[in-house]
């Protein structure tokens, strides 16, 4: 039973001295890599000059530990552990598992990450067999330790190439919270590290930085210590892909990843607005899509529940123009969105030129055929509101609707 489990091993994690299961693997100069004890007994008791493995001549004897195939060999024992004791018979490794498992094993050493990394995402391209091993194998763990090194190293060319890459093997996996790859995507150093890829990344890179981004927001996650460690930067690298007309997929994500992060709290809406939030929500929203016209509204709608919101929406020469358009021509979504956006700048920032503009722009009007809908709703009730609360202002127009006096029990009012 031993020697059958013993067999098991993939080739890449046995010391090539004694051909068992590495527990304290090291690279020598020549880039293979021992059981620390056989090789050292290998130069050190029996004086070699040779690397065993290449036959090699070599002047360093410096052991350097080969942390990435440790922490390799350590997930594929507790996985294989862990399946033995589960279930009888253990998810069978892919046709590529060999492969796999050495471009694991040395990328991150490896002096050519970039197309070690392409060879990794072409393997997890073949399929759902090939993304299954990969986690299995802990490549989820060595990938991100490659994406973190931009906080490490800096930020020269090389190492942001070998990031972006490596974001690229990322964006392939399907995320589940059972098999841990969210659990460790959602960690400080790779938060911090995809932001900066978001900010300052390639247009395919901010791509896959978002995708990631928005796969954590549907978790639980915080995004307390992104606000804080991040600011006012990380809205408007989210905003700028927001206002991206090539990649439509990278601006939904971006939208979805906002509407997530300022549903939890104020201090992240008025960072938003700090960023300009309102001004690039309005010019995006005259010729919006249905769904992105749902998003920036809702959008606007958590915004203008801060003073800091109202005001810049109401200061914006399009703004209420911007909204008024879209409430009938777009969705029933959108139009409840659109009259609660209405009613809060009506509640909290009354101000005689706000009056006047929603007059003028057919929201009056709009009003109206609301009343005239059967049926009762919170969006009803949210326009009876406002026109009890403001009705005498608009009556002074004569644009005003007559009509509307028989709603309000204005009935000895002459039109």
């Amino acid at each position: 039973m031993e020697m059958e489990m013993e067999m098991e091993y993939p080739a890449d994690f046995r010391c090539p001295i004694s051909m068992e299961l590495m527990n304290d693997p090291v690279t020598i100069c020549t880039g293979v890599t021992y059981e620390r004890k056989n090789i050292e007994k290998w130069f050190f008791t029996y004086k070699k000059k040779a690397c065993p493995a290449t036959m090699q001549s070599i002047q360093s004897f410096h052991l350097t530990p080969n942390h990435t195939l440790k922490r390799l060999i350590q997930s594929w024992l507790k996985n294989h552990e862990s399946q033995s004791c589960s279930s009888p018979s253990p998810p069978r490794p892919s046709v590529k598992h060999g492969e796999l498992v050495s471009l694991l094993s040395s990328v991150g050493s490896s002096p050519f990450k970039v197309t070690s990394l392409k060879k990794l995402r072409s393997i997890i391209e073949m399929g759902e067999e090939t993304k299954a091993d990969f986690i299995r194998s802990g490549g989820v763990e060595v990938v991100v330790q490659i994406v973190v090194q931009i906080l490490v190293e800096g930020s020269d060319f090389v190492t942001f190439r070998v990031c972006e890459e490596a974001l690229g093997v990322l964006y392939q996996l399907p995320f589940s919270e059972q098999d841990k790859t969210l659990e460790i995507l959602s960690k400080p150093e790779s938060m911090r590290s995809m932001a900066i890829v978001l900010q300052r990344g390639s247009a395919g890179a901010r791509l896959y930085a978002i995708s990631i981004f928005r796969k954590v927001a549907k978790t639980d996650y915080n995004w307390n210590f992104m606000i804080n460690d991040q600011g006012i930067d990380f809205f408007k690298s989210l905003l700028e892909l927001v206002s991206d007309e090539i990649c439509t997929k990278a601006s939904s994500c971006a939208l979805e990843v906002l509407i997530e992060i300022m549903s939890l709290s104020k201090k992240s809406r008025l960072q938003a607005i700090e960023a300009g939030a309102i001004c690039v929500l309005i010019e995006l929203l005259p010729d919006s899509s249905r769904s992105k016209c749902e998003k920036i509204l809702l959008l606007m709608k958590l915004l203008c529940e801060c003073a800091e919101g109202r005001l810049a929406l109401v200061e914006h020469s399009m703004g209420i123009p911007a909204v008024s358009k879209k409430i009938f021509h777009v969705s029933n979504t959108a139009t409840k969105i659109g009259v609660k956006i209405m009613w809060l700048i009506c509640s909290f920032h009354p101000k005689e030129r706000v009056l006047e503009e929603m007059l003028i722009y057919g929201l009056v009007n709009k009003f109206l055929t609301l009343l005239h809908m059967e049926g009762r709703s919170s969006t009803k009730d949210e326009v009876v509101k406002m026109l009890k609360l403001h009705a005498n202002s608009w009556r002074q127009y004569p644009c005003f609707p007559c009509e509307l006096n028989e709603y309000l029990g204005l009935v000895n009012v002459a039109c």
